[in-house]
């Protein structure tokens, strides 16, 4: 074993080395404190995103349904309690039981009037 390869050994083992002898110091020091809080902190930044991503993902799935549009029958998903605009057809719609159910009344037809101009024969 050459020297040049020993010296390349330790250079890669200075940083945790470092960190080691940071962490001592401050232990022997009465600073323990310090050394906990910052584990703590670390662990937590670890864990949150985790914690969150499972979390959300509850909620999802008790609070996201797949319906069909009772006017046009097109499948699409929706959040429960919420009103919403079918994405194919148009229509207004609410999440109720379960289902997509329309805001007006049933038996309503929605009818958009269109103005024809009267022409005058000559």
């Amino acid at each position: 074993m050459s020297l040049k390869s020993f010296q390349f050994q330790l250079a890669n083992l200075r940083p945790w080395l470092t960190l080691f002898a940071v962490v001592w110091l401050l232990g022997s020091f009465g600073l323990g404190w310090l050394v906990n809080s910052l584990l703590i902190i670390v662990g937590l930044i670890f864990l949150v995103p985790i914690i969150g991503f499972f979390g959300f993902r509850w909620w999802l799935q008790r609070n996201v349904i797949t319906d069909k549009c009772p006017a046009c029958g097109f499948e699409f998903p929706g959040l429960k309690n919420t009103q919403l605009q079918c994405p194919n057809c148009g229509e207004v719609l609410s999440v109720q039981d379960e289902h997509f159910q329309r805001v007006a009344p049933e038996g309503t037809i929605d009818v958009k009037a269109v103005e024809i101009p009267t022409n005058l024969l000559e």
